[in-house]
C-alpha cells in the first residue's frame, strides 16, 4: 500500500519491517534514495539499501516508529520520527537502540511519497 500523506510512510515502514518484508520497505524508497544505516557511513540506491537493511533485519526485531513533526513545502517532506528497535544481536544477547530519525520524502506525481533521504539517526 502507498503513502498518501509523508506520515504514513513511516507507519508503512514500521509494518514492513516487523514483517521482516524488505521488499515492501525498498518499495517506500525512490531507486536512487540515500540512506545512513549507522553514523558516519551512507549507502546510495535500493541494492545497496537492502544489504543494509539486511543486517537489521537478520536481528529479528521488534521495531516502533512515532512521527514528531512533519514541514512540507509543495513536494518535499521532512519528516521527524523517533524510533525504537529490540532485538537478538549475533552473540545471542539483546540489542535495544532507538533515535530519531530525520527524513526527506518527496511526493510523486501519482500523489504518493517516496524516501529520497533516510538518516535514522537525525545527525550529519
Amino acid at each position: 500500500m502507498p503513502a498518501h500523506k509523508p506520515e504514513e510512510v513511516h507507519r508503512l515502514f514500521a509494518d514492513a519491517f516487523n514483517a521482516g518484508d524488505v521488499q515492501a520497505i525498498l518499495s517506500l524508497y525512490e531507486p536512487d534514495a540515500v540512506l545512513v544505516p549507522q553514523p558516519g557511513q551512507v549507502v546510495q540506491g535500493q541494492a545497496a539499501i537492502r544489504a543494509a537493511l539486511g543486517n537489521y533485519l537478520a536481528l529479528k526485531p521488534k521495531f516502533t516508529m512515532q512521527p514528531t513533526s512533519v514541514l512540507q513545502s509543495g513536494e518535499i517532506a521532512l519528516l521527524f520520527s523517533k524510533w525504537t528497535l529490540s532485538g537478538i544481536g549475533p552473540d545471542g544477547k539483546t540489542l535495544e537502540l532507538a533515535g530519531q530519525t530525520t527524513d526527506v520524502m518527496r511526493r510523486r506525481k501519482d500523489g504518493t511519497w517516496l524516501i529520497v533521504i533516510d538518516n535514522p539517526f537525525g545527525v550529519g
